[in-house]
């Protein structure tokens, strides 16, 4: 089994992004959801930068993939870029999952947010690397992710070589 660091816009996408997260409550087996979801992000607390690097560092310690939630606004948030980037720098893979097809508690959807979160690091060769480059990215409604997401993070660590 995997541990997956799930990085997400808490704000606007917790809901969504609970259904994800929470959906291997719902296996028979905990084991067939191919993954541990590392992060317990009630335990966030902004007490300034230093903190919250080191709170993302310690979720990210043990964990072989990270996975983004990707909702409307994600690609715009600092700690999200800033996760990727530490996420990178430790080898991790990367899978994508479109949060807008999942209604939330209002039976309502979204629109799609995008997968450019910026430079996440460098090549060997100097150039930059890019999430959208490493990543496969996934709609958790079309792509059936309750049935899927275990197999997406494991494609995901072997990628990374992890």
């Amino acid at each position: 089994m995997r541990r997956v660091f799930f990085s997400f816009h808490y704000e606007r996408d917790v809901q969504r992004a609970s259904i994800v997260r929470n959906s291997w409550v719902t296996k028979p087996n905990t084991e067939d959801a191919g993954f541990i979801d590392a992060a317990s992000w009630e335990a966030v607390k902004k007490k300034g930068e230093a903190a919250v690097r080191e709170w993302i560092k310690r979720q990210l310690d043990g964990t072989s993939v990270t996975v983004v939630l990707i909702g409307p606004e994600t690609s715009s948030r600092a700690w999200v870029r800033e996760e990727l980037r530490m996420s990178y720098d430790r080898g991790n893979g990367f899978v994508g999952i479109y949060l807008h097809n999942i209604k939330d508690f209002n039976g309502n959807t979204d629109r799609a947010g995008d997968s450019y979160f910026g430079e996440l690091g460098k090549r060997l060769n100097g150039g930059p690397v890019y999430f959208f480059e490493i990543a496969n990215n996934y709609d958790w409604i079309l792509d059936n992710g309750y049935s899927n997401l275990g197999n997406w993070v494991e494609e995901a660590a072997k990628r990374a070589g992890r």
